[in-house]
This record gives structure tokens, sequence and C-alpha cells, in this order.
């Protein structure tokens, strides 16, 4: 099954997350079809926290795939502020 998810990056307590698209069977940092947008936990001031490619989620989407319950939050929360 494909998923939409998040793979982590960044330093040790830094974190940043890629959003992609990815075989379920592969590892969460591992390899991946697509990257669709990041997300920045801890950005601050005027750095961007999140950045979404909502139209190739929702190709994703419309092609089978499932957004993991933190991307579903995300992905909410940035519709919410635009």
């Amino acid at each position: 099954m494909v998923v939409i998810r998040l793979a982590r990056g960044g330093s040790k307590k830094r974190p940043f997350y890629k959003m992609v698209v990815a075989d379920q069977r592969y590892s969460s940092t591992g390899r991946f079809i697509e990257q669709v947008g990041f997300y920045n936990p801890i950005a601050s001031g005027a750095e961007e926290k999140v950045r979404i490619d909502q139209a190739r989620i929702d190709y994703w989407v419309s092609q089978g795939a499932q957004m993991s319950p933190r991307v579903t939050s995300v992905v909410k929360q940035a519709q919410a502020q635009a």
C-alpha cells in the first residue's frame, strides 16, 4: 500500500520532516516515490513552518494512497492557515 507520511531529518533535537509518498514496506526514512512537502515543527519568526503541494497530495489520494494521522493533521492545519 502507498502511504503519505513524514520522514525525519535534521540533527539531534532539531527535527525537520519531509512529507513523502512511499510504499508502506520501506523504512520511514528510506526509499520514497515522491516528496510532496515539508514540515518544520520548531520554525520560529519568519521561517516557513509548512509547505505542501496540495495538487500532488490530492492526486496520490485519488490513486489510493493513505495519509498517516500526523500528515492528516498537518494538512488540515495548513489549509486552515491559508
